[in-house]
């Protein structure tokens, strides 16, 4: 099927950051409860058609901040040739680069051969797929302590704003939604495939904020996920109870599996 349309109707929450006075969390419910998960490897077909097997690595990761591209950098140390494939090119040049000029400079992961390079690719000995994954994998602990921080949260967005509001009293409101193609900028609409539009991706068996919760506790903390979890839960037994039209009224997002 083809990519659902970008704009749909949408159910949100909002509540107080049970550890943070002054926050206040806005969350997608529609997405946070549907039934996407990552297929690298099993029908994903890249965000450009000429290369399918990178996934969404293709133009390599941009580091949120220093201690981002340090933590990248530790656990890259661990690497070793039987598992990395540009293992030889990152200990000669680096793993990282400076993009762009001035003010405008970005640091984030080499590309080389047309991709990230932990990218390992089809047919390398050691395993196909981002190196830093695999290495938490090995590790017995979650990719989100491995891996650059756009990686993991990919295709979650947490983004913030502050609202002032009639009182004069001023609110921080975090919002955790849905990483769409225009997340990526002007060119996220160049992308020629991307997941979470995509009826391909929306097979899991539990939904996001289920699978992903490493991510979404990183990104909230343990006792406002914990929060999320009861909205969360009681809109997946809305959505178990109603059926036909009513159902439409609960926005479950039309990449889902009807």
């Amino acid at each position: 099927m083809a990519e659902v349309p970008l704009d749909f109707p949408r159910a949100w929450i909002e509540f107080d950051d049970p550890s943070t006075k002054g926050r206040r969390y806005r969350c997608d419910l529609t997405w946070l409860t549907s039934r996407w998960t990552c297929i690298f490897g099993r029908g994903c077909k890249g965000v450009y058609a000429d290369r399918p097997h990178d996934g969404c690595c293709t133009l390599g990761a941009h580091f949120t901040d220093k201690a981002d591209e340090k933590n990248t950098l530790k656990w890259a140390a661990k690497l070793s040739p039987a598992d990395w494939q540009y293992h030889k090119v990152g200990t000669r040049k680096g793993p990282t680069v400076k993009e762009g000029k001035g003010k405008d400079a970005e640091r984030k992961t080499r590309v080389v051969d047309g991709a990230c390079i932990f990218l390992n690719r089809p047919g390398f000995a050691g395993g196909e797929g981002c190196a830093l994954h695999a290495l938490a994998m090995r590790e017995g602990i979650s990719f989100v302590e491995t891996k650059p921080e756009v990686c993991w949260q990919l295709p979650l967005r947490r983004s913030y704003e502050n609202v002032e509001r009639p009182d004069e009293t001023t609110v921080q409101v975090v919002t955790i939604a849905e990483f769409d193609r225009r997340g990526w900028g002007e060119g996220g609409h160049d992308l020629s495939w991307f997941c979470s539009g995509n009826t391909e991706a929306h097979v899991a068996v539990e939904p996001v904020y289920v699978t992903n919760r490493d991510e979404l506790v990183a990104l909230m903390g343990k006792k406002a996920y914990a929060v999320l979890v009861e909205y969360c839960d009681a809109r997946m037994q809305a959505l178990a109870e109603v059926t036909g039209p009513a159902r439409q009224g609960l926005a479950p997002h039309p990449a889902d599996p009807e």
